[in-house]
């Protein structure tokens, strides 16, 4: 295996990753942005208030796009199985 393939693979599942974990972690920096505004606005300074929020929109989003993840997290462990074989020459 030379570097360049290894650098592909590596670069590969570093933007699996990325696309798995963002559309989670835009849900959450959202709701945590627009929660953070209300309290600077209403001085309510309570630390669970922006807690709960998060988890309902990361849950959501997770309920929204769980499929398409599980597919598409799927489709690149498969394609890691093909290409064993091609590495151990």
């Amino acid at each position: 295996m030379s570097i360049g393939e290894i650098t592909s693979l590596l670069r590969g599942g570093i933007f699996q990753v990325l696309l798995l974990a963002g559309p989670m972690l835009f849900a959450a920096l959202t709701v945590g942005l627009v929660v953070a505004i209300l309290q600077a606005t209403t001085s309510i300074q309570e630390q669970t208030l922006t807690f709960v929020p998060k988890i309902i929109a990361i849950l959501t989003v997770l309920a929204l796009l769980g499929g398409w993840m599980f597919n598409s997290l799927g489709n690149y462990t498969i394609q890691l199985f093909q290409m064993i074989p091609d590495m151990a020459r």
